[in-house]
């Protein structure tokens, strides 16, 4: 949601600037990037009013109310009182120590909320007219916000897991395994989707035997919570569990199926072949977060998904050399 003009303490052609925006989202239901965030003043704005809803700035670094915008805007554009340290809109969030300007951020995060199946990085780093390199790094940043804070599903849950991973056949010849068949190679990975809320999440697992699937769904699962999933034997022995049996052809049983989760593994694996082309097992956590992410707030508005994101990144820095040791 955009704020008031009052809010966040504009006037003048500041004012038209944001009016503009709050009046083509009322008139025509979309969001236009470039129209919302004109200039990087435009951008600064809209990060403020979300970070400081009321108004009042608020220390990114220890959180005291007191702190103030400074006049010269250097070394950084907010100072605080009580730790006495000048801090900038990326401090402490994954955003921190970039170069890139914030009205960028604000479009990479748009299109990252409306392409159902995410963005490259080879296209964004052309749309965005900067490398990839520095685009690829964003993007992981922009999915630090997808992390999310567990909390156990109510119910009627349904459970699968599935394996990510690119055929060994198209491999090069020097990292085919030829080991075997099927699943050799690729990464598994199991989900759950709670049908009262829509909600899904998904976990990157090394194995799949009975106690990884099993302590997954006691973790994200409430206490006596409906359970579905198919006949594999991981999960036998869960508590109020009712199965359908892959293997003779049955997918739906009355209100028994774990249709809801297998469709949000189409929408990562149509990614994985359409979009990112591979998806490393280093980093598939947070790509699958980034997917289950996207799918629990697509009933909001673009521009609140996007305030959500925003939200999400505050205290969660990515170092580089962090991601790619």
């Amino acid at each position: 949601m955009l704020l008031t003009v009052e809010a966040v303490g504009c006037t003048g052609t500041e004012t038209q600037v944001i009016s503009h925006a709050m009046e083509q989202r009322e008139n025509d239901g979309e969001l236009d990037p470039v129209r919302t965030f004109p200039d990087e003043d435009a951008a600064v704005r809209w990060f403020e009013s979300i970070y400081w809803p009321s108004g009042e700035i608020s220390c990114l670094r220890c959180g005291s109310v007191r702190a103030y915008r400074t006049k010269s805007g250097k070394p950084m554009p907010y100072r605080c009182s009580d730790c006495r340290q000048y801090f900038s809109l990326k401090t402490n969030t994954a955003l921190e120590e970039s170069n890139i300007p914030l009205r960028k951020w604000a479009i990479a995060i748009y299109l990252v909320c409306t392409n159902l199946k995410s963005v490259s990085s080879m296209k964004l780093h052309r749309d965005l007219k900067v490398t990839q390199a520095t685009v690829w790094f964003m993007l992981h940043r922009i999915r630090q916000a997808f992390e999310g804070v567990p909390i156990p599903f109510g119910g009627p849950v349904e459970v699968d897991e599935t394996y990510v991973g690119g055929l060994g056949r198209n491999r090069h010849a020097s990292k085919r395994q030829n080991l075997g068949r099927g699943m050799v190679g690729k990464t598994a990975v199991v989900g759950a989707k709670d049908r009262d809320t829509n909600r899904v999440v998904s976990r990157v697992v090394e194995r799949t035997d009975k106690e990884t699937l099993r302590g997954f769904v006691k973790e994200r699962t409430a206490k006596g919570a409906k359970v579905y999933t198919d006949e594999a034997k991981a999960y036998e022995g869960l508590e109020n569990r009712e199965t359908v049996k892959h293997s003779i052809a049955e997918y739906v049983r009355g209100i028994a199926h774990t249709n809801g989760v297998e469709s949000f593994w189409f929408m990562l694996k149509r990614a994985h072949k359409g979009t990112f082309h591979n998806m490393s097992a280093k980093h598939l956590q947070r790509y699958a977060n980034e997917f289950a992410g996207r799918h629990n707030i697509r009933s909001l508005d673009t521009i609140d998904q996007m305030e959500h994101i925003v939200a999400g990144v505050i205290g969660r820095r990515l170092v580089y050399r962090e991601l790619v040791k």
